[in-house]
C-alpha cells in the first residue's frame, strides 16, 4: 500500500486522474460483483435510470460516451439477465427503445446502496471544501479540453 502511494505521487496529473478513476472503478466492480454486474453493465443501468428510462439505444450510447456497437453486447447481456427490455419505437421502427424491467429497477436500488457506501468510504476524511475545489478544478480541466477539441474540429473544417 505504501509503495502504491509512492508510485501515485510520482505520476503526472493526467496519470493520477486516470489511476484514481481506475481504482474507484475497481472498488465499485468488486463491491457490485455479487450482483453479477460488470462495470459496463452497471454503468449502463445507472445511466438508463438517470435518463428516466425508455430511451433509444443511440441516446444511451451517447450519454455513456461510447459507440453504439460497443453498447450492444452489454445490452444483450442485460437483456439475458432480465434487467432491461428493448422494443421498436412506434414512431420510427429503425429505433430501438431500452427500458428497465421491474427486476432492473430492483437492481438499481441495490446499486445505489452500494455506490453511496463506496463514495462515503473513498471520500472519507476529505472535507466538503476540498471536494468543492477538486470539482471546480476538474470542471475547468474538462472545459479546457472541450475548448481544445472544438478548436481542433474547427481547424479540420477549414482545411
Amino acid at each position: 500500500m505504501v509503495d502504491d502511494m509512492k508510485m501515485l505521487r510520482t505520476l503526472s496529473l493526467a496519470e493520477q486522474l486516470g489511476r484514481v478513476a481506475r481504482l474507484w472503478r475497481t472498488v465499485a466492480d468488486r463491491e457490485l460483483f455479487p450482483l453479477e454486474l460488470t462495470n459496463s453493465r452497471w454503468t449502463a443501468l445507472w445511466k438508463l435510470q438517470r435518463l428516466n428510462d425508455n430511451v433509444s439505444q443511440k441516446a444511451l450510447a451517447n450519454a455513456l460516451e461510447i459507440e453504439l456497437a460497443s453498447l450492444m453486447r452489454t445490452l444483450n447481456q442485460l437483456e439475458e439477465q432480465g434487467l432491461i427490455v428493448r422494443r421498436c419505437c412506434e414512431k420510427d421502427k429503425r429505433v430501438r427503445i431500452v427500458s428497465l424491467t421491474d427486476k432492473g429497477r430492483s437492481v438499481i436500488t441495490q446499486i445505489e446502496d452500494h455506490i453511496v457506501h463506496i463514495r462515503q468510504d473513498l471520500l472519507a476524511d476529505i472535507h466538503d471544501e476540498e471536494l468543492t475545489v477538486v470539482k471546480r478544478v476538474l470542471e475547468r480541466i474538462a472545459h479546457n479540453a472541450f475548448s481544445k477539441l472544438n478548436e481542433t474540429e474547427a481547424g479540420k473544417k477549414e482545411d
